[in-house]
């Protein structure tokens, strides 16, 4: 799409996109709500479930890693992560959140892949289960979307 104020955006029609998604084991519940929503949103937008390739890692920590080893694969239009990061009354949760978050965050520019970021972040788990429906649902579009921006864009 491009209008005059609009700019250019990338469409939400997944046909044809190979999606990677990983996905934390910590919080397991809560993980694969993300991806039970995430997966249906793909599947609404027309991303076949043979083009979704899935690895489970044991924390949000190993996320990026694994994101990594898809990203170089070249086998991808885009990947999400997913993961459930729960406030403890340590400062690890901060360093987890952070660091998880660098590392996805790098994977995507390192890589010029879209990385649809959901690593929920939250207090409690009250929180979690209160978005976990949600961002699997904007995980989907997030990478259903940038996939075809920057492929408009070559």
């Amino acid at each position: 799409m491009q209008g005059a104020d609009q700019g250019i955006a990338g469409s939400l029609d997944g046909h044809g996109l190979r999606v990677g998604i990983v996905r934390a084991r910590f919080n397991e519940a809560i993980t694969l709500r993300l991806l039970e929503a995430c997966r249906a949103e793909l599947s609404r937008l027309g991303v076949a479930g043979a083009d979704i390739r899935e690895l489970v890692v044991p924390g949000a920590l190993e996320v990026p890693l694994a994101l990594q080893a898809l990203a170089e694969s070249d086998e991808h239009d885009a990947l999400i992560a997913l993961g459930c990061i729960v406030r403890g009354e340590t400062y690890h949760f901060e360093l987890v959140a952070n660091e998880s978050g660098a590392g996805v965050s790098r994977v995507a520019l390192d890589h010029g892949l879209p990385v649809a970021n959901a690593i929920l972040t939250v207090e409690n788990e009250a929180q979690a289960w209160a978005r976990a429906d949600d961002k699997g649902r904007d995980a989907a579009r997030v990478a259903v979307e940038m996939a075809n921006l920057l492929d408009g864009l070559q």
